[in-house]
């Protein structure tokens, strides 16, 4: 097996994709969203074409995604009907009882909830529209774009900063005010509680 990638020439339709996550970000979901529409049919046509999903390709002729789920789920919810694919490993000669096993090995599956709760592999969404809200992980997404963390190459690097944060603020105060709650996780970002997370900056400094 290479780990060339390669990307597929012919459009993928968006819910054949199978993901490999349980939930995403809507807040980031939404700003995708946003984004897309500003663009006119050309950017969005270029923008397509630059934006290769990256997947799996496993038993039964599926494509998993093992990345970019938001963008996905973005343009489904803005009707884009097909997208391309980028094949970063090929797995179809693995039996459909062991496939989970090795993707879980390989670190391209992250099987847990809303909750931060790991589940089981059938427990999956079997479809980017049925992939649920984790504000933590908006929380996280937004996070780094302030610079609270460093970008990394960490696999789910943001759920890991998304379970870190649960244990530090309530989802009602995330959903009550997103901004305040963002504020407190810049804060809990800099403690060296936070020390073993991927991209961690260290603490504030004290000049």
């Amino acid at each position: 097996m290479t780990n060339t990638r390669e990307p597929r020439v012919h459009p993928v339709p968006i819910l054949s994709l199978r993901p490999t996550q349980m939930t995403v970000g809507m807040r980031e979901v939404k700003e995708k969203r946003k984004r897309w529409r500003e663009q006119d049919k050309q950017k969005q046509a270029d923008s397509l074409g630059r934006h290769m999903i990256p997947v799996v390709h496993g038993p039964d002729e599926r494509y998993y995604v093992i990345d970019h789920h938001h963008l996905a789920r973005a343009l489904h919810d803005e009707g884009v009907k097909d997208v391309l694919v980028t094949i970063v490993g090929d797995l179809r000669m693995v039996e459909r009882d062991a496939f989970w096993g090795v993707m879980d090995n390989k670190r391209w599956v992250y099987p847990y909830d809303a909750k931060g709760e790991r589940r089981h592999f059938k427990d999956l969404p079997k479809s980017i529209a049925d992939l649920k809200d984790d504000p933590f992980r908006s929380l996280a997404g937004e996070l780094r774009r302030m610079g609270g963390f460093a970008k990394d190459t960490t696999p789910f690097s943001e759920f890991l900063w998304a379970d870190y944060l649960r244990r530090k603020l309530s989802r009602k105060a995330v959903d009550a005010n997103f901004d305040k709650a963002l504020e407190k996780a810049l804060a809990a970002a800099k403690i060296k509680d936070a020390i073993y997370l991927p991209g961690w900056c260290g603490p504030a400094s004290e000049d």
